[in-house]
């Protein structure tokens, strides 16, 4: 496992589609791994291959619930239920945040890192964090979507 180049906008591989991952490899299983350090040391909740420049459809979140690390391939949201609107940052946008507006509870559904469909409904956090990574997946940004986007402000996320 290593910490991978966190691609930052413009950078053209953030506005193309992923490709569906037809095969689970164990460098698609490495990658995932690497993903999940890379989003640890950047101290993020999810992370998309595109973001670390690769074009398949992978992601990782962690928003420090009772999930802990999720690891998906071919991620696709299955429901959508609700609304949520508030902040939102990403690591390939440095220090700039906006509100983006969301659904409040989604279920999602993939396969895991062997190979094995899995479900997983979350709201709030997990939600905001399933549809922002898998938005990555297909070339939008938050800033795409956002309502208002601003310079990051620590105070308006409730960090110091």
């Amino acid at each position: 496992m290593s910490i991978r180049i966190i691609v930052i906008e413009p950078d053209e591989v953030l506005h193309q589609m992923a490709k569906e991952v037809k095969k689970i490899t164990p460098n698609v299983q490495k990658l995932l791994n690497d993903m999940a350090d890379t989003m640890y040391d950047a101290e993020g909740v999810g992370l998309a291959a595109p973001q670390v420049g690769i074009l398949k459809r992978l992601i990782v979140v962690d928003v420090g619930d009772e999930n802990g690390l999720i690891k998906l391939i071919n991620p696709e949201v299955v429901s959508a239920e609700g609304e949520q609107f508030g902040p939102e940052g990403c690591l390939s946008i440095p220090k700039i945040n906006g509100d983006v507006r969301r659904a409040e509870t989604v279920t999602v559904k993939g396969l895991d890192p062997e190979g094995k469909e899995i479900t997983i409904t979350g709201s709030g956090l997990l939600a905001r964090a399933f549809l922002h990574e898998i938005d990555h997946l297909n070339g939008v940004l938050f800033t795409d979507i956002a309502e208002k986007v601003y310079e990051y402000i620590p105070e308006r996320l409730g960090k110091e």
